[in-house]
């Protein structure tokens, strides 16, 4: 399988937020995020400003900042193009934005430049119902699975600043043959081959949480449920 083409991006914007209590008899969120101006500070946990409200699924080591390419937009547009939300960089909670890095180009483990620090693609995103509550769409969180346009975490290798109009080049590539779209899509696919689960489950440029999910992918006869994760019964 041939590598696929590197990724040059460029920084469009940098978002933060914190929890907020926002809709009720539901936890607390931060999906919702601000732009935010100047040089901001990325430590090994994410954004200077950011913060998350269940650290068991969000933040962390191995999910300190969540890209979403800006590409993606027009996508989403015309798939919900009769709906009043406004798909637009920053709409899905994501931490940056940018043009030129997406699913296609990018691999698990790649090694990037992001302002002076450096970080590495570790897993993708798993959407859950608190994607269908922020935009009023019912059916937003298994489409956005669906489509494997989920957007990425990375861990930070470096620590630095990072701001707007940075560029994002590739310094190391690890795993060629794992696009994350392919990466993105195996990891919801309920018929996903044992040789395949088996193989991602070792990698140790997956995330932890990813790698025990395949571990138990490989399993004879696993079943994972994702209902109530995506509309969050």
């Amino acid at each position: 399988m041939s590598s696929p083409e590197e990724p040059a991006g460029k920084i469009l914007s940098l978002f933060t937020g914190k929890p907020k209590d926002r809709w009720p008899g539901r936890p607390p969120s931060a999906i919702l995020k601000h732009s935010a101006e100047g040089p901001l500070s990325l430590g090994k946990t994410g954004l200077e400003g950011d913060q998350q409200a269940d650290l068991s699924v969000h933040g962390g080591p191995e999910r300190a900042v969540h890209h979403y390419a800006s590409e993606h937009m027009a996508f989403w547009c015309e798939t919900y193009a009769d709906t009043d939300f406004q798909f637009v960089p920053g709409c899905f909670g994501e931490n940056i934005s940018t043009s030129g890095v997406h699913e296609e180009n990018l691999c698990l483990g790649d090694v990037l430049t992001m302002g002076t620090a450096k970080v590495q693609v570790c897993q993708g995103r798993q959407p859950c119902w608190k994607l269908n509550e922020h935009t009023g769409i019912a059916s937003m969180a298994a489409r956005f699975q669906k489509s494997a346009r989920t957007g990425w975490y990375y861990r930070i290798i470096e620590t630095g600043m990072v701001e707007a109009g940075d560029e994002m080049a590739l310094i190391e590539r690890k795993h060629p043959e794992w696009t994350l779209n392919r990466l993105i899509t195996a990891r919801f696919d309920p018929k996903l081959a044992v040789e395949e689960a088996n193989e991602l489950a070792a990698l140790p440029a997956l995330s932890s949480s990813w790698r025990e999910a395949f571990e138990k992918k490989s399993a004879k006869g696993f079943t994972e449920n994702t209902e109530a994760r995506l509309s969050g019964t």
